[in-house]
């Protein structure tokens, strides 16, 4: 796909961009004579403390622009997309590929499969550089595009040709040890599936990556993701109870090994083996530095932290009853339960965690992340108590939009119950939820 025209969403006021009169749905065509592919490349052109752009205005006409600035001063320009020449779509049939098993007639973004080093760079996604070319690497390494986030899962290379269903898989070892030689920093994930990429498989891969570091920073260890929605799939299936305990203390000893030759652990499982294993969460020292929030490491722990330091803003007693309604899936539950403990020590507030079935994907998907309105709905219906407050994580809805996976709206189940209803913004911490608790 060649280089497109980028198209301005955002400009911020008072920016450069603002006094020159440029406009969101201008597009921006060059800058020093350059067309940008993407953000990054958008980025490079403007570090210079005199540049010249060209902008299509709305209506056609064309300005040129020389602009005097500093060298590192941004125009204040923000884009519809990063990736002006479209996203780079995934070409794997990864055996456990989330996407694999949506259901038809659901939100259109999220069937998309992308797999492009630039989102990984700018975004923190996920990437397997099966489709990444020559000219890509030496761009990542000319341009020092780190750190990069890869989706490794195993570093055997039948094996991780088998997982991923791309002949292209095989090189992951060569294609990440050529990116720590010249200086890339990289955080690595492994989808770990019982029986196939686990046990003597995951040394294995582990032992590979840690011959990398310190080009390797950080590896994380999730949990296969399963639905109902499988017909025609790989046979997986998710971790016991058992084996996720056992996993656990397994890669301690590997990350006491890892601190004892490096300093670092390394080697971090997401905080859903802690939930399946139903142990409680490590220390934030565990974490460090928290090097892969997103993908479900220490998000937890970070959650607890932060409700114990706003504890002081709990008061002893409320003026008059109040009784509350959290709706989470059945590992969000799990997290909750002391801290629905403490709260229910204030005098006069009375909250309940309700923990909605997964009737949409199928009971074993337990985040709420992917509860449907309709769940929360069905699961609220079974209740007998009579909330005046209903609170949900920001999580269940999009990140930009007040949506359900299912298309519905916080309102519309405000107005099919009866009660209020809240979203509770996860990322302020626990601060949030307390001052919506007791306002």
């Amino acid at each position: 796909m060649g280089k497109q025209k980028p198209v301005v969403d955002v400009v911020r006021a008072g920016s450069i961009a603002d006094e020159l009169g440029v406009e969101r749905g201008d597009r921006l065509l060059t800058i020093n004579g350059s067309r940008p592919g993407d953000l990054i490349d958008y980025r490079f052109l403007c570090a210079d403390d005199y540049i010249q752009i060209e902008v299509m205005k709305k209506n056609g006409e064309v300005w040129a622009c020389d602009i005097e600035k500093d060298f590192d001063e941004d125009l204040g320009i923000g884009f519809v997309r990063d990736t002006f020449d479209g996203i780079r779509n995934c070409a794997n049939r990864c055996i456990f590929c989330f996407v694999d098993q949506m259901p038809p007639g659901m939100r259109e973004t999220l069937y998309v499969k992308d797999d492009d080093f630039r989102l990984s760079f700018l975004h923190g996604n996920f990437i397997t550089l099966t489709n990444l070319t020559a000219k890509d690497m030496e761009r990542i390494v000319s341009m020092r595009l780190s750190p990069l986030y890869i989706s490794v899962h195993t570093t055997n290379p039948e094996l991780r040709k088998q997982m991923l269903g791309s002949p292209k898989a095989v090189k992951i070892m060569q294609q990440m040890s050529t990116l720590a030689e010249a200086g890339i920093e990289m955080h690595a994930q492994i989808v770990l599936c019982p029986g196939i990429n686990d046990g003597p498989e995951l040394d294995r891969t582990i032992g590979d990556l840690g011959s990398l570091y310190p080009g390797i920073k950080s590896v994380a260890i999730v949990p296969v993701g399963l639905t109902r929605f499988r017909r025609g799939l790989a046979d997986l299936r998710k971790f016991t109870r058992k084996e996720a305990g056992y996993l656990i203390e397994h890669l301690q000893r590997l990350r006491e090994g890892f601190l004892g030759r490096y300093g670092d652990p390394l080697i971090y499982p997401a905080d859903e083996f802690f939930v399946l294993a139903g142990q409680g969460f490590p220390p934030a020292e565990y974490y460090r530095d928290f090097p892969q929030l997103e993908n479900g490491v220490g998000l937890v722990r970070l959650f607890y932290d932060s409700f114990e330091g706003c504890q002081g803003l709990l008061p002893e007693e409320l003026a008059q009853n109040k009784s509350i309604a959290i709706v989470t899936g059945a590992s969000g539950g799990y997290v909750l339960e002391p801290v629905v403990n403490r709260l229910n020590r204030v005098r006069n507030l009375h909250v309940k965690t309700i923990c909605a079935v997964n009737a949409y994907f199928g009971e074993d998907v337990t985040a709420a992340g992917l509860l449907t309105g309709q769940d929360i709905i069905d699961a609220l219906k079974r209740e007998e108590t009579r909330f005046d407050l209903i609170l949900l994580p920001s999580v269940t809805c999009k990140k930009d939009e007040p949506v359900f996976l299912d298309g519905k709206t916080p309102d519309a189940l405000e107005q099919e119950l009866g009660i209020k209803v809240q979203i509770v913004d996860t990322d302020q911490g626990a601060e949030h939820l307390i001052k919506m608790i007791i306002d």
